[in-house]
């Protein structure tokens, strides 16, 4: 990590020693650089800031190191230590710092205003603006650093230069047929232009079947669209086009993946045991609720996309019902049958879905609510507890019709 940051100190060195030798105090007017002793100041100011600076960004990676370490792997060090942004961004900060210390030398005061390196005073300057816009692309940076795609694509990346490196042969091509239009290139699909691609097989005379659902990784040279009719007016390479493929999934086109995410925060926050943080894991389950009673009565695509004359084009996966209850579910009843508080929130979700659900809708809750009760007997010390389990509650503990006053007695 030390050897692009001190090429940049190395770097504002020689500046430094370039800009005072070229300007004897005569080439840039006082008015622009300050006489000797704002100039003093302004080189002083620089390098106490861009010392704190440096040592603020050195923080910043400590940090990402530790939380690395703690939550991915010990292994993912050195791929951070090796990112070029960090050790540029280090190095610009501390070669700025050097720079500014090295010009004040050449500033001399006297009764008659002294000698004022300008060159060097406004390169300074020039350099601290360009510091103050990388420290601000900087954070962005070590943010998007912390993300889990980002983490993982660093791995990625670096085994694929190894195996490039050490089976430079990549083998026969894989022969999937002229009907299939293949990715060219990795990443999650996390966005498709269904009006672009319509268009597309509608003047080529053909349909086209996507093979991939929107929030699946797809891997590089693999089959992402299937060709049905001739193909001989078809451009593969704006189909390709109207499929945004990125390094993870996002909520562009993908309700699951909001879903997804709240089942993660339940199912972490009960990963050392039902009793660890049940209460984090019932406020998941709130949301949860909510989400899926909003899409229980709506009508889901079917993934057939037509044209304007009603003829088939596109067709893609999609979620159905089931999926987004057994996504909602699964995983949170899973991990919470053994704490009471998520049992009870759990029934009340699904009591409350089954009672606004259509007809057709009501088997994936009935099978849930099945689940639920069976799992709530398995963990259970005695048939009360048992029972006590499965009492529908909006809080988990406290809301229940046996633990409130009813809100129609009348007070004695």
């Amino acid at each position: 990590m030390w050897v692009i940051p001190v090429l940049f100190i190395l770097g504002g060195v020689a500046t430094s020693l370039i800009t005072t030798s070229i300007d004897d105090g005569t080439l840039i007017p006082q008015s622009v650089s300050g006489d000797a002793n704002a100039a003093l100041q302004i080189l002083y100011l620089i390098s106490f800031a861009m010392l704190t600076l440096t040592g603020l960004v050195l923080s910043l990676v400590v940090v990402v190191v530790q939380l690395a370490m703690g939550v991915f792997s010990p292994r993912i060090v050195r791929q951070i230590l090796q990112d070029r942004p960090s050790q540029s961004a280090i190095g610009l900060f501390a070669g700025t710092f050097a720079h500014s210390m090295l010009s004040m030398r050449s500033v001399q005061t006297t009764t008659d205003g002294g000698t004022v390196p300008g060159l060097a005073v406004v390169t300074a300057m020039v350099l601290v603006l360009s510091c103050i816009g990388t420290l601000v692309w900087y954070l962005n940076h070590i943010g998007q650093s912390l993300r889990v795609a980002a983490l993982v694509g660093w791995v990625a990346n670096d085994t694929m230069k190894t195996l490039n490196h050490v089976y430079p042969d990549p083998g026969p091509a894989p022969d999937l047929g002229s009907e299939l239009v293949v990715a060219p290139k990795s990443g999650v699909m996390f966005a498709v232009d269904h009006r672009r691609l319509v268009v597309l097989a509608e003047r080529a005379g053909c349909r086209l079947e996507l093979l991939w659902a929107v929030g699946d990784y797809i891997p590089t040279g693999s089959a992402l669209f299937r060709i049905v009719g001739n193909p001989g007016g078809l451009s593969e390479s704006d189909v390709v086009k109207a499929v945004a493929i990125g390094p993870e999934r996002t909520m562009n086109q993908d309700v699951a993946y909001g879903i997804r995410m709240l089942v993660d925060i339940a199912i972490r926050s009960l990963s050392s045991g039902p009793f660890e943080d049940p209460t984090t894991a019932v406020q998941a389950i709130d949301r949860i609720h909510d989400i899926l009673r909003q899409i229980c009565r709506r009508p889901l695509h079917s993934g057939h996309h037509d044209d304007d004359a009603g003829v088939l084009r596109l067709t893609m996966p999609t979620m159905l019902w089931e999926g987004y209850v057994r996504l909602g579910f699964d995983e949170v009843r899973l991990a919470g049958s053994g704490s009471p508080q998520v049992t009870r929130r759990l029934r009340l979700a699904l009591d409350d879905l089954m009672a606004v659900a259509p007809a057709e809708r009501l088997q994936p809750l009935e099978y849930q609510l099945e689940s639920l009760d069976s799992s709530a007997r398995d963990v259970a010390s005695s048939t009360a507890d048992a029972k006590a389990a499965v009492v529908p509650d909006v809080s988990g503990i406290g809301s229940a019709d046996d633990l409130v006053t009813a809100p129609h007695e009348e007070r004695g």
